[in-house]
């Protein structure tokens, strides 16, 4: 009898080889290779095709296709979570939720459960905990809809013949690394069966047209462990990040067919579950100091919603020959060009000192127009010059010290005013477009320069 031919497949990118490596030819990454068999050996025969199946008839002219209803999507409850997801699950999709442990995935999973079953059958399928588990957590979180049904089984075939019977209108997967096909040697988690148990449950999705939600565990690099093919195949995927030893947590959509990838989810991690943050610019600004040197506050946009946050700097002397530069929060080597850029246009010198840069709240800003902001916490922590409670600004600066405009001004001036920042300090050529009615009681100071920029929030 012909003996199964052994493959190894490396853990981190999914590479196989016939012969075991050290170090993987592809990702570079070293004893990450596993020994797995072949679920089945596939005819490579060219004549071979007799048993393939006739889809002739699934082939249609693309203007005899209807859409004219558009795609069905039910609210999970959550506002934060509906907006990331572009308005609602959508009837048939496949969402991966990720994120590190302990973060709140499976929370709030369980949390959407209860607004989600007023109307529809949910089949939650636990690999990780009990049933008792789960309905403690249930119970502590307040969840108790009569149409939610549990269980607990990691063996995907099972799972998904069961919902194929059951036929549920939605199900939860908790967690795919759990999760293992017994026609597979390699052990749950490994790339072999992350890869082919998120196949057979995107066919059992799409062919019953169940939204599915499921979750994803990360490496120790901060990426969702697995095959990055699962990423593809999935409609929708979402982070979960944020410091365990801090209350908020923020969803982000990475991956989005049917909405946009920008949208944020606020929460903050409570002991009854998850909160969702209806207004993040005030949560994000709590606790900002009066009278601090190195502060000021900048307006991005995340998605569709305006939010300020407090930019810290600190620049101090160096104990060292080569002074050290830290950006928590920011680009790091944005960072770097600001500093170059105030060196060169202003004359200001960070040569000997050290710079350390924070984005108070956990926040990540990849918004050129916070480079403004940067740089007058960069100034006034080097001067010692407070920068006014009141001021806000926000602009994109080029390498000539220019202040080049950005978009959406109305919705970050209009946010700024709610918050009561009077004075909002933005580039000449955005204010020059802008719409300035209904502002009354807002001073808009627009800046052509980086000079002018900050002489005007420092005045």
């Amino acid at each position: 009898m012909a003996k199964n031919k052994t493959v190894y497949v490396c853990s981190e990118c999914g590479f196989e080889t016939s012969k075991w490596n050290g170090r993987c030819p592809d990702c570079g990454q070293w004893n990450t290779f596993e020994e797995t068999v072949p679920l089945g050996a596939t005819s490579r025969s060219t004549g071979s095709v007799s048993s393939a199946r006739d889809v002739s008839d699934n082939i249609f002219e693309i203007n005899d296709i209807d859409v004219s209803t558009r795609e069905t999507r039910w609210s999970t409850g959550s506002e934060e979570l509906d907006r990331v997801l572009g308005g609602g699950v959508v009837k048939g999709s496949l969402i991966l939720l990720g994120g590190e442990p302990g973060i709140g995935k499976s929370t709030l999973l369980l949390q959407i459960c209860q607004t989600l079953g007023d109307d529809h059958t949910i089949l939650y399928v636990s690999g990780e905990e009990s049933l008792r588990q789960i309905k403690l957590r249930a119970r502590r979180l307040g969840v108790d809809s009569g149409n939610l049904y549990l269980l607990s089984e990691t063996d995907c075939e099972a799972i998904c013949k069961v919902i194929a019977k059951e036929k549920p209108e939605i199900a939860i997967i908790d967690s795919i690394q759990t999760m293992n096909i017994a026609g597979l040697s390699s052990a749950s988690g490994s790339v072999t069966q992350v890869r082919e148990c998120s196949n057979m449950l995107m066919k059992t999705a799409k062919s019953l047209e169940i939204p599915m939600l499921i979750v994803g565990h990360v490496n120790k690099d901060g990426a969702i462990a697995g095959p990055k093919v699962m990423e593809h195949i999935v409609d929708c995927v979402l982070y979960f990040e944020g410091e365990k030893n801090m209350p908020y947590r923020i969803l982000r959509g990475i991956k989005n067919r049917f909405g946009s990838t920008n949208e944020i989810g606020v929460f903050e991690m409570t002991g009854k579950g998850l909160r969702e943050v209806a207004n993040p610019s005030e949560m994000l600004l709590t606790g900002r100091p009066q009278d601090a040197s190195g502060c000021c506050v900048a307006c991005i946009i995340e998605g569709s919603r305006p939010l300020l946050t407090e930019v810290q700097a600190l620049v101090t002397k160096s104990a060292f020959n080569v002074p050290r530069r830290t950006a928590a929060g920011f680009d790091y080597n944005r960072m770097a060009i600001l500093i170059a850029v105030l060196e060169k246009r202003m004359g200001y010198y960070f040569g000997g000192l050290d710079v350390y840069l924070s984005i108070v709240g956990g926040l990540d800003i990849d918004e050129p127009a916070a480079d403004l902001a940067v740089a007058l916490a960069l100034y006034s922590g080097l001067n010692d010059k407070v920068v006014p409670h009141d001021v806000i600004c926000f602009g994109e600066i080029g390498l000539a010290g220019e202040l080049r405009g950005v978009q959406r001004a109305e919705q970050r001036v209009l946010e700024a005013k709610r918050l009561g920042f009077n004075r909002i300090v933005l580039p000449a050529t955005t204010l020059s477009h802008m719409d300035t009615g209904g502002l009354e009681g807002v001073k808009l100071m627009g800046a052509a320069t980086i000079q002018e920029a900050f002489k005007a929030a420092m005045g």
